[in-house]
């Protein structure tokens, strides 16, 4: 049921389209609450609905103006087919057009997975953008994809097996239901290799919050990455072998969401 009304809400939400443009592609987002603008940019073959699906929206806009993404390729964003237009240097360019079309100068950035790479190339790319960083589930390093090497998203069920097999777990039916929603071909164009930005660790300059689930395969270089951030905060949830479980952990649990790092 809860899933259900989150994708009415989905439905609903194509009669409002608000979008900014980028490169002559449409991004999708949404704006909820009032305070200090906080964006928040989901994982992979997720959607910007996924935060009031955790929580995390009822939670934070009292105190936020939450700025939610459809990243392109997901939601009701732009969905290229073309993998050079999933570059890191153009999603980050997402980002900064949302804010241009809101006329924010500055926001604290929460990225999940996906969501958190793009975080690291906002303080790479876009430094004068952000006030704080929390990142989950992702790291900055070198992230091969060879599970998705030949397969274009034509074939469901090749997409998922992939899927399956990259993210080390098997999907339950309501997660291949939304997954198998969205439009595969574009999906597989987003999962290419990622270069390392790791040179950023060391650059980053302003408050930071990195989580990740204790078990989850990417803790080591998350672990890594926080050694090299001054002052960056770590949280981990030993239980959990991702960030997904420690999400649903944190939002059922109000006084253990991560909070936002604090800043002057």
């Amino acid at each position: 049921m809860r899933l259900h009304r989150i994708l009415t809400h989905h439905h609903l939400e194509t009669l409002r389209m608000p979008y900014a443009e980028n490169k002559g592609l449409k991004i999708h987002y949404r704006v909820e609450g009032e305070g200090p603008a906080l964006v928040l940019q989901h994982g992979s073959t997720s959607a910007l609905q996924a935060w009031e699906l955790f929580g995390y929206t009822e939670r934070l806009k009292p105190h936020y103006q939450l700025v939610m993404i459809d990243a392109r390729g997901h939601g009701l964003s732009d969905k290229p087919h073309d993998s050079e237009l999933y570059q890191l240097p153009l999603r980050v360019s997402d980002v900064v057009a949302v804010l241009d079309a809101l006329d924010i100068r500055q926001a604290h950035y929460w990225g999940y997975s996906m969501g958190g790479w793009i975080g690291f190339g906002m303080a790479k790319y876009a430094r004068s953008r952000l006030k704080s960083l929390i990142i989950g589930g992702a790291h900055p390093y070198a992230d091969p994809a060879p599970d998705f090497y030949g397969v274009d998203g034509r074939d469901p069920e090749l997409f998922i097996k992939a899927l399956e097999s990259f993210a080390g777990v098997a999907f339950s039916r309501e997660a291949k239901t939304w997954i198998l929603g969205n439009d595969l071909q574009a999906l597989a164009a987003a999962m290419h290799d990622r270069d390392s930005i790791e040179d950023v660790c060391s650059a980053i300059d302003l408050p930071c919050l990195l989580y990740a689930g204790g078990k989850d395969p990417r803790i080591s270089k998350v672990t890594r990455c926080a050694r090299l951030i001054k002052d960056a905060a770590l949280l981990s949830f030993p239980e959990s072998d991702s960030a997904i479980p420690a999400l649903r952990y944190c939002s059922a649990r109000g006084h253990e969401v991560p909070e936002l790092p604090r800043v002057s």
